[in-house]
């Protein structure tokens, strides 16, 4: 298998009216990570799901899922997907859920018993399967949803915000959840605007705004030209040298009784020198960090700089077969 399990490239949506969803978005999935899908409301992140798992026609679209082209309807059977503010029959109990689904998925009644009981179990309902839906809190009721999405054994399993709503105990089981499916060799596609659940969990993600990608890569990378090592120091510096640091580029904060020096780039081999020039004046060194931007903060650096609107920072459209946009 490729080692990308989605790849698109200039693929659109317009509506009547001529409102345009997306705007020539290009995206790679790695294969056997848990991938997240980042942006504001109205971004077009449902949209673009939607489209991957045929809900949604395209109004052009060039790639492929799983080797085979987007909308191929064979393959669709090796996805899983939860959409968002999943609704099931409240009179149905956790286990008719999941049976139900796995009839549809034409797997047979005895195997269907038998998956059933599996995901109850992986997902921790197994004391609640025979409980109806009503009885359910929100958390309970995502699980099953997740239940359901891997009744066919999938390949890529599609999750639209699948922690909202959850309490924090519940986001914790889910992320345990998640985990333990990439684990298992599957790949986990979650569109969410949780950033602090993305970033504990997810190997690489992708941040949409106004309809196109706007960032991606893993996380390591995005953040990377933000690292910076920080030193907080305490005794007092000769001007020689705080003039010497400053025209290397060490951006230096004065304190009261501390000073904060911060040295930006990936290579840490700059920091040694800066040591020893501190210790030689018998200045104390408190504190020595390595620092990078959370994925809020590239989040925000993303869509509200005005970084919107143009290229696709990050997107390296991929080699693909050419095929007619679907109709």
């Amino acid at each position: 298998m490729s080692d990308m399990v989605i790849a698109i490239a200039d693929t659109s949506k317009k509506y009547r009216g001529g409102v345009e969803a997306l705007r020539g978005v290009s995206l790679q999935v790695p294969s056997g990570g848990i991938f997240g899908l980042l942006g504001p409301n109205g971004a077009g992140k449902s949209t673009l799901v939607k489209i991957l798992t045929s809900i949604v026609r395209p109004t052009h679209c060039v790639g492929t899922m799983l080797g085979a082209p987007i909308g191929h309807k064979p393959t669709l059977a090796r996805i899983g997907y939860l959409p968002e503010h999943a609704r099931f029959p409240e009179y149905l109990k956790g286990g008719e859920v999941i049976r139900y689904v796995a009839g549809l998925a034409g797997i047979s009644h005895a195997d269907a018993e038998k998956k059933a009981d599996q995901l109850l179990e992986m997902v921790g309902m197994q004391d609640w399967g025979k409980h109806k839906m009503e009885t359910y809190s929100k958390g309970m009721k995502q699980r099953i949803g997740l239940a359901q999405a891997l009744v066919n054994d999938p390949e890529i399993v599609f999750l639209d915000e699948p922690t909202d709503g959850v309490d924090p105990q519940g986001r914790l089981e889910m992320r345990h959840l998640l985990q333990r499916m990439r684990d298992e060799g599957r790949t986990v596609f979650i569109n969410s605007h949780l950033l602090g659940e993305l970033e504990m969990i997810c190997d690489s993600v992708a941040i949409m705004d106004k309809g196109e990608i706007v960032e991606q890569g893993s996380i390591a990378q995005l953040t990377e030209k933000s690292r910076r090592y920080e030193l907080t120091t305490r005794g007092p510096i000769s001007e020689g040298l705080l003039g010497r640091l400053e025209e290397q580029g060490v951006k230096i904060r004065r304190g009261a009784g501390q000073d904060l020096m911060s040295v930006y780039g990936s290579d840490p081999k700059p920091i040694q020198p800066i040591l020893d020039a501190l210790r030689g004046e018998s200045v104390t060194i408190v504190e020595l960090r390595e620092l990078r931007q959370s994925l809020e903060e590239l989040f925000m650096e993303s869509v509200g700089n005005g970084g919107v609107g143009g290229s696709q920072k990050g997107a390296t459209p991929p080699e693909l077969p050419r095929r007619e946009a679907l109709k």
